[in-house]
């Protein structure tokens, strides 16, 4: 029987000669060749304006949530449904989360209740593109416009996404992404913060560089350098990187690859969907998706546990989704109830995220899919 995980990272052939030419390099640390290799390719691909590898797309929101210049008190709007390092990157800078609901079509933010939330303490919006499906980011940033707010696009999941033709990250003023192995380009731990307001690229030198002018001392334009700021050590190391730049260069293999997976996936589940059984992701047609995950949200809560249940004795591993940050114990502690940010609450109890990995399109899909068949047999007595 075939183990089938919810991920495994994918390797191209290519990282260990890069990996090893830069540990033999000698040269190690943060902004090195191969960092200044993987910068270079993402804003000639993407038209970013300015990149900074991190060690983490956690690390990238702390980083943007400094440059975002939160104080203690102010108020950031993000999606209840998200990974604790959006809110976590808010809290640490003493602001106060204000959780939004979801669409359930894309289990983005719903931007239809985001001016509500909107008050005079509010200085930032955090929208994330769940499972690669873009945000609605026109419209963020329209309010954000009307308002006099930040957008950081949480684009950990949307890297090789476009909205409207444009990619994601590319137009919110700070973006940041993960390179974690669970994610379509890998690098075992790493992220960016995209810094696309030319204003704030200077100041995001200095708090990655541990809050110090370093960067101007590099450019020849200081003879020593001072700490001039906050920050912290905000930097990929070069052997990362170069697993890293191994990845991007085979994005669109990738990509396509995994296509194969989410059209599977789509062709299992499609018969259910249209008898109401089950929901389905929907793709507006003025995005592309990079094929990052796949979610199935279920008629009821314990016809989703059945399902993860099952599929698991066939050796197959789903994933129940998020804990909503805002029922969590740190949400509490905010004033939160669950019953404040209610389809959210609703959806947590039924969606399921299917395994999800490059390799499944090549090896595993078809047992995955037979036994998910079996089990959705089962279930809804077809």
């Amino acid at each position: 029987m075939p183990k089938i995980p919810f991920n495994i990272p994918y390797l191209t052939g290519a990282e260990e000669a890069y990996m090893l030419d830069a540990l033999r390099s000698r040269a190690h640390c943060g902004n090195r060749a191969y960092a200044e290799r993987c910068i270079a390719l993402l804003k000639e691909k993407y038209g970013f304006h300015a990149v900074f590898l991190t060690p983490s797309c956690t690390a990238a929101m702390e980083m943007g949530a400094i440059l975002a210049d939160l104080q203690p008190g102010d108020e950031v709007i993000l999606p209840s449904y998200t990974f604790s390092s959006t809110a976590n990157a808010i809290v640490l800078r003493g602001a106060i989360p204000a959780f939004c609901d979801v669409d359930p079509a894309t289990m983005n933010i719903d931007v239809s209740l985001i001016e509500e939330l909107i008050t005079e303490r509010t200085r930032l919006i955090v929208p994330i593109d769940y499972t690669g499906i873009p945000c609605d980011i026109d419209a963020i940033l329209a309010i954000a416009k009307k308002y006099n707010l930040l957008v950081m696009q949480d684009a950990a999941q949307s890297i090789h996404s476009f909205y409207k033709g444009t990619p994601c990250g590319g137009s919110a003023p700070l973006a940041a992404f993960s390179f974690h192995e669970s994610k379509n380009l890998s690098c075992g731990e790493g992220g960016a913060l995209v810094v696309n307001d030319p204003a704030l690229v200077e100041r995001a030198a200095f708090l990655q560089e541990k809050g110090t002018d370093r960067s101007l001392v590099l450019k020849g334009l200081r003879s020593k350098y001072g700490w001039i700021d906050l920050g912290s050590s905000f930097l990929l190391s070069d052997i990362l990187a170069a697993v890293l730049l191994a990845q991007i260069e085979r994005v669109d293999e990738i990509v396509a690859k995994r296509a194969v997976v989410t059209s599977a996936y789509f062709n299992l589940f499609d018969p259910y969907g249209e008898q109401g059984l089950l929901q389905l992701p929907a793709y507006p047609d003025h995005i592309q998706v990079n094929h990052h995950a796949f979610f199935v949200i279920f008629d009821t809560a314990p016809n989703r546990d059945t399902f993860l249940k099952l599929t698991g004795q066939k050796e197959i591993y789903p994933y129940s989704g998020y804990v909503p940050l805002h029922s969590s114990r740190m949400g509490r502690k905010f004033g939160y109830e669950p019953e404040d940010v209610p389809v959210t609450e609703d959806i947590a109890k039924r969606i399921v995220r299917l395994p999800f990995y490059t390799d499944l399109s090549e090896n595993g899909l078809d047992y995955c899919i037979s036994g998910m068949q079996t089990v959705l047999e089962q279930i809804y007595h077809c």
